[in-house]
């Protein structure tokens, strides 16, 4: 039954984030979507992080839960990258629109490296919490160096 309930919450995300786009009525719209999304996903990548640095208790359940968010928050922020909210408040550096396929590159490494930290977690292990956070953090810091704006 859990299974099937996973998959029916990742349905229902996939569904969500795919007409996404054309749900913005500006792109300042897009420009919240992502931001918002990107927010929830990097505080819960946080709480993943100061267990996997030894700044607080590693809790496995506690590690599962978030890792799990973050692997689901990694499928949203992207259709927020829409033409046009390239202006305004946002980091994004123009290359993301200019390099599609590269941004793309990135964006699919850190959809498949959320997933493995989110099983990681669901191991028990701190040490495979460590390694699956760095390999995740790494995959964030190369996009950020190169899509986004100090």
């Amino acid at each position: 039954m859990k299974a099937l309930a996973c998959l029916a919450v990742a349905a229902t995300m996939f569904t969500m984030a795919a007409p996404a786009a054309a749900q913005f009525a500006k792109p300042e719209d897009a420009i919240k979507y992502r931001q918002s999304a990107l927010t929830v996903m990097a505080a819960h990548f946080g709480r993943v992080g100061a267990m996997a640095n030894g700044r607080v208790p590693f809790d496995a359940k506690v590690a599962a839960e978030n890792a799990d968010i973050v692997a689901d928050m990694a499928k949203l922020p992207w259709a927020g990258f829409m033409a046009g909210s390239d202006k305004g408040n946002t980091k994004a550096k123009p290359e993301i629109w200019t390099e599609q396929a590269k941004f793309k590159e990135h964006s699919d490494k850190l959809v498949a490296e959320s997933t493995k930290l989110a099983a990681a977690a669901k191991t028990g292990n701190l040490d495979n919490l460590k390694t699956a956070f760095a390999a995740t953090a790494g995959t964030c810091k190369a996009c950020h160096d190169a899509y986004r704006k100090e």
